[in-house]
């Protein structure tokens, strides 16, 4: 990795693990995804069906492999299987040098369960085992949305030494339950036998997304005040994430589990991208710099931290009592917590369930043009 100092070494040397949140076939074969690895201090790489859904349908990369599947008859959801896994696998083996030298705290790739399955727990382990052995990676990530029907599959794969990587977190509560997940599932682990220092997890909490929605919000409303507060709830909610991540990794249980070999499941700042051009383009970047948190960008947000971001060090311990007076202010305007959060989710899981019904579309296209 390059020495060159940088805000995203510096970002780094802050104790912020730097992910990419993208991955595509020609960004494999280019050599791109070993560069940002080389030269821009990346060490992870977090992948959704709406990356696929965009990767498929940018370029003939993935072409004569769709025609090869049709033409062994191939059903269309084995087939975007088949090419999903393949890119993963190939991204684990890119940043397989990353998770040796990090004794695979880092260096991993995310792979999603299909998001048709967000609220069928059985369902969603059995395809978390297929994936897992499919990719047959140990730097693999299994993408689990934080649905309710999601938590006990969370836990059921972390007791099966599965590395999970819990997604599509908005709220506080659901965030609990799924720390309460984590350690369930460890405990069952080390019950069973298995050496905890096998298995990984991160809990991936959406930051961008709630500032659009909670600011849409105060658009509607008639009072200086809540304007004032446009921009401030993805941060004050996340950094409220932060500090309930340092009271579990404080408790006794977690003190256990760790001196049996277990790993914290870190926090990971995910939808990190600015959706309001009127906000500086680093914002959910910089102002959530601590240990032990990973933050995903996609490459322009990556780009632009490394042009003119400005690392101010930690940037959230000590601040949630100020991040609860945000929430606070936002409720007595009228903005509900809860229900923003709700509709996050369900958005959240639609979204991925269309953009995975338009990746099988898309490759049901080309493999009946073969």
């Amino acid at each position: 990795m390059t020495t060159t100092p940088s805000p995203l070494a510096d970002l780094s040397d802050a104790g912020v693990a730097v992910w990419l949140d993208d991955l595509s076939r020609e960004r494999l074969a280019s050599g791109g995804l070993a560069r940002l690895l080389e030269q821009q201090h990346v060490v992870g790489v977090t992948t959704n069906p709406t990356i696929f859904q965009k990767a498929l349908e940018q370029g003939a990369a993935y072409e004569d492999q769709v025609r090869d599947l049709a033409r062994r008859g191939v059903e269309v959801e084995e087939a975007v299987r088949a090419l999903t896994t393949y890119d993963v696998r190939w991204a684990c083996d890119v940043l397989r040098p990353v998770h040796d030298a990090t004794d695979g705290v880092d260096g991993r790739v995310s792979i999603e369960v299909d998001p048709r399955l967000a609220h069928d727990a059985e369902a969603t382990i059995a395809e978390a085992r297929a994936l897992w052995w499919l990719v047959d990676r140990p730097n693999l990530f299994i993408k689990i949305p934080a649905t309710v029907a999601g938590l006990p599959a969370i836990t059921a794969c972390l007791a099966e030494g599965i590395s999970v990587n819990v997604t599509l977190i908005f709220s506080l509560e659901r965030y609990s339950a799924v720390m309460e997940a984590f350690l369930a599932g460890l405990e069952q682990a080390r019950d069973a036998g298995i050496e905890l220092t096998s298995i990984a997890s991160v809990a991936s909490f959406f930051v961008s997304r709630v500032d659009t929605e909670v600011d849409a919000r105060l658009e509607k409303l008639d009072d200086a005040t809540g304007q004032e507060l446009s921009g401030q709830a993805a941060i004050a909610n996340a950094r409220l994430a932060y500090a309930r991540f340092q009271e579990v990794t404080a408790s006794e249980r977690w003190q256990a589990l760790s001196k049996a070999g277990a790993r914290p499941q870190r926090p990971l700042w995910a939808s990190t991208g600015v959706k309001n051009p009127a906000y500086d383009d680093t914002r959910y970047v910089v102002d959530l710099v601590a240990p032990q948190v990973v933050n995903t960008m996609p490459e322009a947000t990556l780009r632009a931290v490394e042009d003119h971001g400005r690392i101010r060090g930690d940037t959230v311990t000590g601040t949630a009592d100020d991040a609860q007076a945000v929430l606070d202010r936002l409720e007595a305007v009228g903005i509900d917590y809860d229900d923003v959060v709700a509709k996050l989710e369900a958005n959240g899981v639609a979204a991925f369930e269309n953009s995975w019904n338009e990746l099988l579309a898309g490759v049901d296209e080309v493999m009946a043009r073969a």
